[in-house]
């Protein structure tokens, strides 16, 4: 798979934040891909399910051990539009998926590399291949331009 094909997979990610942000969510947004076809497509819903587990990377998770019917999704890629939380990266892990690539980077939150590298971490009993960086900036700036409203116009 060559970078076109990783960036058309991130676009489609884009899209799921980009529903998230029109949902008044934060905008992360999700796909897994199994053998070439995206099988799973989420975005967070924390606000709507008050469930703050409810990450875009969790319920894409979900949805793809469904469809597979199974709980290991080795052979499956993560594109999610930012670098994945602690939590989100310990489900990762457990569901033993064979790669995340992920878009912006979350310094203060991220544990795939910035904060935390969970799915690196070489005492667990799988680890993950990660590459960030896939549209960066276009990842960025969705999540920039949602806060920069939120603080705009706050909720009374």
């Amino acid at each position: 798979m060559d970078h076109a094909y990783h960036e058309i997979m991130m676009r489609e990610a884009l899209k799921q934040a980009r529903q998230a942000a029109a949902s008044d969510e934060v905008p992360v947004g999700a796909v897994i891909v199994h053998a070439g076809q995206v099988i799973a497509r989420a975005h967070d819903q924390v606000e709507l399910l008050h469930d703050p587990t409810a990450h875009a990377e969790m319920i894409a998770i979900t949805q793809a051990s469904n469809f597979l019917s199974s709980k290991w999704l080795q052979d499956c890629i993560l594109y999610v539009t930012i670098e994945p939380c602690s939590m989100c990266a310990g489900a990762i892990v457990l569901a033993r998926l064979k790669k995340i690539f992920f878009g912006a980077a979350a310094p203060k939150t991220g544990a795939c590399g910035s904060v935390l590298d969970i799915p690196g971490h070489k005492t667990l009993n799988h680890q993950v291949e990660v590459e960030g960086g896939v549209l960066a900036d276009e990842c960025g700036a969705v999540l920039s331009d949602f806060f920069r409203k939120k603080r705009q116009h706050p909720k009374k």
